[in-house]
């Protein structure tokens, strides 16, 4: 039994995934990843890491990547809201230079599944966000790389562009231009 809907976004191998949920009036249970069912529609990930962040509204994180060790992504809002980015930086893929966006939330329980080879932000729209990546490769901090949020080339549709909270580490990110091929 499959308690999933996968629905393709128009980038290439990037999904949104409903969870099917099975509530009553003690509230609800849903399975957030079953190996077997992304198998049988033909995604194959094994997932070895689970990283959780906590984020005020207007906070932007992204856009980032792996270099030498890049990431297979399988992302949900456990509280709150977000819009969340994939950009395709795969030089072979009829999508290169694309990106795909969708609202996830605690209310909504999408998830995003972002494949290896494409850069990963998200924006809170929410008082706070609980954000929860299942990742396929370990984090290496000396190998990250990264795309500046605004950048004109890529045109983003984010849901606001002012008042932006940044790190200083995204806030001093290249262009999509000036990356040359990395996958």
């Amino acid at each position: 039994m499959n308690n999933f809907i996968f629905h393709k976004t128009d980038v290439q191998d990037v999904y949104v995934i409903k969870p099917e949920l099975f509530g009553d009036s003690r509230g609800y249970f849903m399975e957030s990843y079953n190996q077997r069912a992304f198998n049988e529609a033909g995604l194959y990930y094994t997932f070895v890491q689970e990283n959780q962040s906590c984020s005020v509204k207007g906070v932007l994180r992204g856009l980032h990547f792996q270099l030498k060790h890049p990431q297979a992504k399988l992302v949900r809002v456990l509280y709150g809201e977000v819009f969340d980015v994939a950009v395709d930086l795969r030089h072979d893929s009829e999508t290169y230079g694309k990106w795909t966006g969708a609202i996830l939330s605690s209310d909504n329980r999408n998830q995003m599944l972002i494949p290896r080879g494409f850069a990963h932000g998200f924006y809170v729209m929410s008082e706070r966000a609980v954000f929860s990546y299942l990742c396929d490769d370990f984090y290496h901090p000396e190998d990250e790389g990264g795309i500046i949020f605004n950048d004109p080339c890529l045109n983003i549709k984010w849901p606001q562009t002012e008042n932006i909270i940044l790190s200083e580490k995204d806030r001093k990110l290249p262009c999509f231009n000036d990356l040359g091929k990395i996958f």
